[in-house]
């Protein structure tokens, strides 16, 4: 009783009315942070988006680098508003980024396949629609995400593969340029004439529309194999007529040297039969 008669009730009652006075204050005031704050950060978010549409980016950048700059933004607004409140925010910080450190270590190889998607749409080694060969897979370029790529082979098959993967070694990029060389090795016999070989191979190339003037083709002698002369014909095509080119060309040169009487031999050796103690020698045979 002692105790509550020396209570000075006033001053407990002041005290309460105004420390409750100010936390009321304060918490109107962040909320206020809060909701004025998130409202800039939706009007800063789509400013940004509308500038890297302008400026003609990729799709899945401008989401990926939105979705940061929302985020990151957001976040500053909600340690201003806590702050307001009176809540220490380094100790908060401090949590968040021990916990962010665990989460990191757990995850090591999502977060390496996240670091590679960066990469992915940041420099563009590849994008959808290409054909590619990377991380032991090749096939035509469907969807980049920010872990995965999606692709599809030539026989229809669909295939996921970790960013990370794709990005471990070489890519080849088969459609990084608007035009490809098609390699053709060619062997005739050693006894058709080096003359109409040319000109059959030329008129091949000459009637198939689809090969450019520029670069221009090149047909040469390359070898003299140990059965036949080995030519090559290097037309330049569009990337997207390629394999009809290589495929159809080959077989028009077949029919072509057919009429022509050209051959193409077939690998063959001379074998000598000796018979021991006669001192005879057998004539060769192929």
């Amino acid at each position: 009783m002692e105790f509550l008669q020396n209570l000075n009730v006033e001053a407990l009652i002041e005290f309460a009315s105004t420390t409750g006075l100010q936390f009321a204050i304060n918490l109107v005031a962040a909320a206020a942070i809060f909701i004025i704050g998130r409202w800039v950060v939706k009007a800063v978010h789509r400013m940004t988006i509308k500038g890297m549409e302008r400026a003609k980016m990729e799709p899945l950048l401008i989401k990926f680098l939105g979705n940061i700059i929302y985020t990151l933004l957001l976040l500053f607004v909600i340690l201003a508003a806590i702050s307001k409140i009176g809540i220490q925010t380094a100790s908060l910080i401090a949590v968040i980024g021990a916990a962010g450190l665990a989460i990191g270590l757990a995850l090591q190889g999502s977060l390496a396949n996240f670091a590679a998607g960066v990469m992915v749409i940041i420099f563009r080694p590849y994008r959808i629609g290409d054909y590619v060969e990377a991380g032991g897979v090749s096939g035509t370029v469907e969807d980049v995400q920010i872990f995965t790529s999606e692709l599809t082979t030539p026989d229809n098959r669909k295939i996921i593969v970790p960013n990370g993967q794709m990005m471990s070694g070489a890519i080849t990029n088969y459609s990084a340029h608007a035009t490809r060389r098609v390699d053709l090795a060619v062997g005739v016999g050693y006894d058709d004439d080096i003359d109409t070989v040319r000109r059959v191979l030329e008129a091949a190339i000459a009637d198939d529309s689809r090969v450019l003037e520029t670069p221009a083709p090149n047909i040469r002698i390359n070898a003299m194999g140990d059965s036949s002369v080995v030519w090559i014909v290097r037309p330049w095509v569009k990337a997207v007529d390629y394999w009809d080119v290589y495929w159809e060309l080959t077989e028009d040169i077949k029919r072509r040297f057919d009429r022509e009487g050209i051959s193409i031999p077939f690998p063959q050796r001379d074998v000598h039969v000796y018979h021991h103690g006669e001192g005879q020698q057998d004539k060769p045979s192929l």
